[in-house]
């Protein structure tokens, strides 16, 4: 029953939605389909006006966005978000600080803290970003830039990872790769994964199930099979007639 309302634009319609333990649940729609409003109100950046949110069998829809981290969910952003003045290492060993959250050692550098340092240098080996990690983010090619953000959301140790546009502004090199890294991510790391994109590829690609949004509400939701070709899918993207 999730709603959420921006004057008289409903982006959420009491929204039904269910994610399955272990899955690739991808969510599409057209513009203005209530895809990214629905990530922020699973993520705890916005406050639904209505309806609930239950993570693992608790009710977190009132919890601000740091609980739930730490709780296991993990978003990444639209638009890239890391530190681009710091390292590669750094940016992954801070969101590893910032999720166990022990203190700053005042008379250590965290430069120096090996128990730190050492995962975070894991998870870039991990995907691919091993040789990177004494660049300065913002020297990072842009593909590079979206596996640094998914280091750093793996870096929280997540439950369920909640990507949105994991592969905006990608080449298609890029994408291919970042495909391929959420494979391994999905079937190494016991991760439960939800996408939205808008790149069919990758969808296709990826997914388990498919959520379709129109209008602030699921429309149809199937296998990616069932979702090729679908009446109801055809009319929300291209305005044909079901």
């Amino acid at each position: 029953g999730l709603t959420k309302s921006f004057g008289g634009v409903v982006a959420t319609n009491e929204l039904n939605f269910e994610i399955e333990p272990g899955e690739i649940h991808a969510v599409i729609g057209p513009n203005g389909a209530g895809k990214t409003t629905l990530v922020a109100q699973l993520s705890g950046m916005l406050k639904p006006d209505a309806g609930r949110i239950i993570f693992l069998g608790r009710d977190i829809t009132g919890e601000p966005a740091a609980v739930r981290s730490h709780l296991g969910l993990a978003r990444s952003f639209q638009v890239t978000s890391i530190f681009s003045k710091f390292t590669a290492l750094a940016n992954v060993a801070l969101s590893i600080q910032a999720h166990r959250g022990h203190s700053f050692r005042f008379w250590k550098p965290v430069s120096a803290d090996s128990a730190l340092n050492d995962p975070a240098r894991k998870i870039l080996e991990d995907i691919g970003l091993g040789e990177r990690a004494n660049e300065i983010a913002g020297n990072l090619a842009h593909g590079e830039q979206r596996q640094l953000e998914i280091a750093m959301a793996l870096a929280t140790e997540p439950k369920l990872l909640l990507l949105d546009e994991p592969t905006a502004g990608m080449a298609r090199a890029d994408t291919n790769n970042t495909i391929d890294l959420l494979k391994q991510i999905k079937d190494e790391r016991d991760i439960t994964i939800a996408i939205i994109e808008h790149d069919m590829h990758v969808v296709f690609s990826l997914a388990d199930r498919i959520t379709v949004l129109a209008q602030g509400r699921p429309l149809v939701e199937d296998t990616p099979d069932k979702i090729k070709g679908h009446p109801k899918v055809r009319e929300a993207y291209l305005g044909e007639s079901a």
